[in-house]
């Protein structure tokens, strides 16, 4: 299985996109794994909310194939520990599924197309977190996932 991460804008803050690498570099030990960054919009500040979320949404969905398995990070989503999470990617990994992708969207969220096109969303937590900060934590739970399967030492229980 293949694992994609697909983030709305960059990174700008250089302590976070480092430590955001040194995950990526990790998982790839345990899974064919890529983080693809979409650009923000261009004058965005000029757009309605609506209107982003309907740009940003039509960018997402050029990147996602019809076969893929699309997860949402949502705020609504599914709230699970990391040993669920772990859990839930074994279950990903045994259905025989090629491609599971993963979306953290803009600032304002996602546009209806890909809430219907999505096949699960799932919530980091009830609190709010920069998008930037959400990379990081994401990418570190998809980490410590692969080393709970694994029973190795990094996650504490």
């Amino acid at each position: 299985m293949k694992i994609k991460v697909l983030t709305v804008g960059k990174t700008d803050n250089k302590n976070l996109q480092n430590l955001i690498d040194d995950y990526v570099k990790r998982l790839s030990h345990y899974v064919s794994f890529s983080l693809e960054v979409i650009p923000d919009l261009k004058n965005a500040k000029n757009l309605s909310e609506t209107q982003q979320k309907s740009m940003e949404g039509e960018l997402i969905l050029k990147k996602i194939d019809n076969s893929d398995a699309l997860i949402l990070l949502d705020e609504n989503g599914k709230s699970m520990d990391s040993v669920k999470f772990a859990e839930f990617l074994q279950k990903k990994m045994n259905s025989g599924l090629k491609n599971l992708v993963f979306v953290i969207g803009g600032p304002y969220g996602f546009s209806e197309e890909v809430y219907t096109r999505a096949n699960g969303k799932i919530s980091l937590s009830s609190m709010t977190f920069s998008h930037q900060m959400v990379r990081l934590f994401f990418v570190e739970q998809l980490y410590r996932g692969f080393t709970i399967l694994r029973n190795e030492p990094y996650h504490h229980r």
